[in-house]
């Protein structure tokens, strides 16, 4: 009977974290949330019943404290992206390494035996095969990868010594309802504002790399799945198995918003990986896991939002 279960979602108010929180809602756990808004908004969070607490997880005796009486901890505040862990890497590793040992030694004092920590594929570098499977060499490129990956060993570690149980979910490219748009942004929101503004889509090179999006509501599913599904700790990468390039993202895009905007191509940026997609056979075959929403029902429903919100 999993009712009337009491989780901790670190990064609530946040864009993934509001969506697990609204699901699990769905699913009548109590919900309890640490967030300090610095990307986060309470707004996503209006007219849910959720205990919140506004609060830096670096914050010791909080973030121990709202430990108490948790169930399942999911652990998805951080400090996230490339350029912004360039820009300020001491508070990536502050926030993503930090961040998630105050959290663990919460869990640890408090008892909480189970964790889902959202980590990212940018812990595995420069790819060497274009479908990733959770074996690929890792070997991270930016202090955001490194302060990632590092965060999911600790939690092994952890796992490990005191007999929790931690589930790490290795996001490749997420959109969907609550992402909004800002200099870090992920490739949708900013082709949305783009568009919606009228100005040209900015393309880095030739726009025929590839990636792999997966919507935040498919998401969601997967987080109640890795806290829920008899499975021991363990890795799992976490994306939709199919890919797109650039240049039909953009296409899509203009054709549901009828707007047709100028595509300008720029150098492309070093570092920028080639091609990506996840190899979700793990996910599919141990959590049960499967996306659902299509690329183009995710990105209608997103334009939407985008248009009421912008």
């Amino acid at each position: 009977m999993m009712n009337n279960r009491k989780a901790l979602v670190t990064g609530g108010a946040g864009f993934i974290g509001s969506n697990v929180v609204r699901y699990l809602l769905n699913k009548d756990w109590e919900v309890r949330i640490i967030d300090n808004l610095s990307s986060g908004y309470k707004e996503n969070l209006d007219g849910l019943n959720v205990d919140f607490i506004e609060s830096d997880i670096n914050d010791a005796k909080i973030t121990h404290d709202a430990c108490k009486g948790i169930d399942v901890v999911f652990h998805l505040a951080a400090c996230v992206g490339r350029q912004k862990s360039l820009d300020d890497p001491i508070l990536d590793s502050s926030t993503n390494v930090m961040g998630t040992i105050q959290l663990l030694e919460g869990m640890r004092k408090h008892g909480v035996k189970r964790i889902v920590y959202s980590s990212s594929a940018a812990i595995f570098g420069e790819l060497e095969t274009q479908s990733i499977a959770e074996d690929h060499p890792q070997n991270a490129d930016s202090p955001y990868g490194v302060s990632k990956l590092a965060a999911e060993k600790m939690i092994l570690a952890y796992c490990g010594i005191y007999e929790m149980t931690g589930v790490c979910l290795r996001y490749f490219n997420i959109y969907g309802v609550n992402q909004r748009y800002d200099f870090y942004g992920n490739v949708i929101p900013i082709f949305a504002n783009r568009i919606f503004s009228g100005n040209p889509v900015t393309i880095y090179g030739d726009g025929d790399q590839t990636r792999d999006f997966v919507n935040v509501k498919d998401v969601a599913i997967a987080n109640y799945l890795a806290a829920t599904a008899d499975v021991g700790t363990g890795v799992y990468n976490l994306g939709s198995g199919e890919s797109i390039t650039i240049n039909k993202l953009a296409d899509i895009m203009q054709e549901l918003t009828g707007i047709n905007t100028e595509k300008r191509y720029e150098l492309q940026r070093p570092a920028d990986v080639r091609h990506c997609k996840a190899d979700t056979n793990k996910a599919n075959n141990e959590l049960g896991f499967k996306a659902s929403i299509s690329l183009v029902e995710g990105l209608k429903e997103y334009i939407e939002w985008f248009n009421d919100n912008k």
